[in-house]
């Protein structure tokens, strides 16, 4: 059956703040890691707030910018 592998941006966003937060802790490990750590601090805040807004155009624009983060 088609689509049951899919996940809702509600199931997937909060997944993507957690990936990023242990890039959070990758990044502050290593000298200078400490500005990107906060860029994406912001980008979790900005999830966080998207959600309990229930903005969905603020949750995708959150969603996008979080997958952008990389662990190297």
């Amino acid at each position: 059956m088609e689509g049951h592998d899919e996940k809702t941006l509600a199931e997937a966003l909060p997944e993507q703040i957690t990936r990023v937060q242990g890039i959070i802790a990758l990044y502050k490990t290593v000298p200078n890691g400490q500005f990107a750590a906060a860029l994406m601090q912001a980008d979790i805040n900005a999830a966080h707030k998207a959600m309990l807004e229930g903005d969905l155009p603020g949750m995708i624009a959150s969603y996008k910018s979080l997958s952008e983060w990389k662990e190297d």
